[in-house]
């Protein structure tokens, strides 16, 4: 069966080109970058390779990008480093409604061991409530963590004034942008951020490697403590295949993204008219134009998302329900009950996040299901024939 793969937002294939340039450290260039010897050293210049593509691409210096496991590491490195690094200070961090649970799921942890933690609304777009946002900074607040677009309905935040704001009262600011790069061009020294995470394969390099830009003179706490790699701040011998690649997606994206964005925009529109068309009682979630301009998150009404993703799955079809990482929880989406819908509309999401190597026909493919698949599962819907009728 062939498959039509529109769930980038979660992962994306790797590009052949990272693949290739993987290789030799899988194989005969195997050596420990922290060994001193020839070839090892020759493993080393690699990494800083990688680092300094890397830099390019967020117009940040070399010595500002930290290697990770991933986003997720990178999110915990800059939020749990500020926390502890800062706690005489402060004990105060503000962060969003909508963020990944990689930061959430952080905060969480942090206000168990003692920190207060602000979770500013956002509007029926996915806006934060900037307003609220300042209201709720206080003396003793130490960061500020807004993600830059969000990972389910694509919404981009103005990542510029936050910063700007959390500047004017000397509090550290932090964004994960791991759905922004390789999108299109993000320039730290621009934005104001003193932390931004971004991992690897959500722009066709591999999983398990992503970095945090870190601004010079910004105090953390390092969390992993081992040798002196990434210059103390980050113990524990590096995934060098991993970085390599990391390194090659990004040269790749700084030559290739706004070829793609021309090429995608327009898939994204088509796919997103046509299911307004065929279908009723669709709702689009996300912000009209600030989104990304891959990623299309519906609610359709009267069915059930999960049975809609299962039933696509039999056609080859991959799509999500929301976010990967919290796709095991029968739970709607937290992200679209804070813009504002009901769990029951919620249960009937279904995000399309569309990548490099889709084409018209992914988009014919989807368009040529999804109706009768929306339309036998509203058959035997007790609430779409109660609607039908007039109920």
């Amino acid at each position: 069966m062939k498959r039509y793969y529109l769930d980038n937002n979660a992962t994306t294939p790797v590009d052949e080109r990272v693949k290739e340039a993987m290789l030799p450290y899988l194989g005969e260039a195997f050596f420990n970058p922290s060994s001193v010897y020839t070839p090892a050293r020759e493993v080393r210049k690699a990494i800083e390779t990688a680092r300094e593509r890397l830099a390019n691409l967020l117009n940040a210096d070399p010595e500002e990008i930290i290697f990770t496991s991933g986003g997720t590491e990178a999110d915990n490195i800059a939020i749990k480093g500020t926390a502890f690094a800062l706690a005489e200070k402060g004990k105060h961090i503000i962060t969003s409604a909508i963020e990944h649970p990689a930061v959430l799921n952080t905060c969480k942890f942090l206000e168990r061991v003692g920190f207060s933690v602000s979770y500013v609304p956002v509007d029926r777009y996915g806006i934060v409530d900037m307003d609220h946002l300042k209201e709720s900074i206080r003396d003793d607040t130490i960061l500020i963590s807004i993600m830059y677009a969000n990972n389910e309905i694509g919404t981009i935040q103005p990542i510029e004034e936050i910063a700007s704001i959390a500047r004017e009262r000397g509090i550290y600011f932090h964004t994960d942008a791991v759905q922004v790069i390789g999108k299109f061009p993000v320039d730290v020294k621009v934005l104001g951020v003193d932390f931004l995470a971004l991992s690897a394969h959500k722009f066709y390099g591999p999983k398990g490697v992503g970095a945090l830009y870190v601004r010079k003179g910004v105090r953390f706490r390092p969390l992993v403590h081992g040798g002196h790699q990434e210059r103390g701040l980050r113990g524990g011998t590096e995934n060098v295949a991993g970085i390599v690649g990391f390194g090659e997606a990004a040269k790749i994206a700084s030559e290739e993204m706004e070829v793609e964005e021309k090429r995608l925009r327009p898939l994204r529109d088509a796919l997103e008219n046509g299911i307004l068309e065929k279908i009723p009682e669709v709702i689009v979630n996300g912000h009209p134009e600030q989104r990304l301009y891959n990623t299309l998150n519906v609610c359709i009404r009267y069915v059930e998302g999960e049975s809609v993703l299962l039933m696509l799955d039999r056609e080859g079809i991959c799509v999500s329900t929301g976010s990967a990482c919290s796709s095991g929880s029968l739970e709607p989406s937290h992200v679209l009950l804070a813009i504002g819908l009901s769990h029951e509309v919620a249960h009937g999401s279904i995000r399309f996040s569309i990548g490099k190597f889709n084409t018209e026909e992914d988009i014919d493919k989807v368009l040529s299901v999804v109706p009768p698949i929306v339309e036998r599962l509203r058959e035997i819907s007790p609430l779409w024939n109660k609607e039908e009728k007039g109920g």
